[in-house]
């Protein structure tokens, strides 16, 4: 049986305050990487187990948990993209046999698929659980038809739609959910729970990944990478950044990956200007500091602004060395107007 993340203690006590009268829909929010998908799937668990503990977590030995760890229990539904495997990791590099790339939408057969679970009692006679992650996943045509359900519920299901982009649910879907914000990660327990999984720099780790645990785990490997180290190193320099040859090579670096890694410098150099702190880049005050001294903040703020838009364009350019030269030229003049 799984265990809740360390920075989630409070978030699970005050789940089993719910559990005595739960709603038709619990809506799970917060960021991305803070553990929403395992709590809801842990909470759905502990809803269908025969026999909870004492703090309710799931008994992990009863028949229920038994076909839940399978991913057969006849009173549980899990909806979620194609592209998403059951543990709820990025497939988008999976591809099936067809070789059609897997969808990031749950589409409106996904919802209608439920229809024969909806019609059905419950198997053990108590509870049902539907888990829709990430519910802002759904296109329109899926929302609209999830909508009915949550309006008219079948007796003892549960709707549990986890979501880091809440305000692109549908407005209707917001009212019929009760909306349940996670407690951000503490930095202590964090920082701890990522030493325990082996994470090299665990606090530079939390930073550079906006302080999202479970990010921090996928950033490890590239916070030290040569690619990331060389941006980095360059950017400090703008006046003698060679934008041709950085660009070559970091061409087959995920282009979304390297503006990331410009925002958060952005990012941090506007926090340094402004505040006289950062939140990536711990431990290089200084180095900070001298770089956006000679700086105007309304510059640093076109900086991020330029950023913002070329993430965007990042997720469909065609030719990565062109998109990165042109990404770079733009941060080496704005720094140096």
């Amino acid at each position: 049986m799984q265990e809740i993340y360390p920075w989630q203690k409070n978030d699970w006590a005050n789940l089993q305050e719910l559990r005595k009268r739960p709603p038709h829909g619990l809506l799970l929010k917060g960021t991305q990487g803070i553990g929403k998908f395992d709590l809801a799937m842990r909470f759905a668990q502990s809803l269908l187990c025969e026999h909870p503990d004492a703090a309710g977590f799931a008994c992990g030995v009863c028949p229920s948990c038994h076909w839940f760890s399978q991913g057969s229990h006849p009173d549980f539904r899990l909806l979620q993209p194609d592209a998403l495997s059951q543990d709820g990791d990025d497939g988008e590099d999976a591809k099936p046999a067809s070789g059609k790339k897997p969808s990031k939408q749950i589409s409106v057969d996904q919802v209608r698929s439920l229809a024969d679970f909806f019609g059905m009692s419950a198997h053990q006679g108590g509870r049902r659980a539907v888990v829709i992650h990430p519910a802002e996943a759904m296109n329109t045509n899926a929302a609209n038809a999830l909508l009915k359900n949550l309006e008219e519920p079948p007796a003892g299901l549960l709707f549990i739609l986890v979501s880091h982009k809440p305000q692109q649910l549908l407005p209707t879907i917001l009212s019929r959910s009760l909306s349940f914000a996670l407690s951000p990660p503490d930095t202590e327990s964090a920082v701890r729970w990522l030493a325990e999984q082996g994470v090299k720099n665990p606090g530079e780790a939390l930073a550079a990944s906006g302080f999202s645990p479970l990010q921090a785990v996928k950033l490890d490997e590239q916070i030290g990478s040569e690619e990331r180290t060389k941006l980095l190193r360059a950017v400090r320099q703008p006046e003698s950044l060679d934008v041709f040859a950085l660009a070559e090579m970091l061409q087959k670096t995920e282009q979304v990956l390297v503006v990331q890694w410009l925002q958060q410098w952005s990012y941090d150099l506007s926090s340094m200007k402004l505040a006289g702190k950062l939140r990536y880049h711990l431990g290089e005050d200084a180095a900070i500091r001298k770089l956006v001294e000679p700086i105007a903040p309304l510059t640093l703020a076109r900086l991020q602004k330029y950023l913002q838009g070329a993430k965007r364009e990042a997720q469909h350019t065609l030719n990565p060395k062109l998109f990165l030269e042109s990404l770079l030229f733009s941060y080496r003049q704005l720094m140096l107007e």
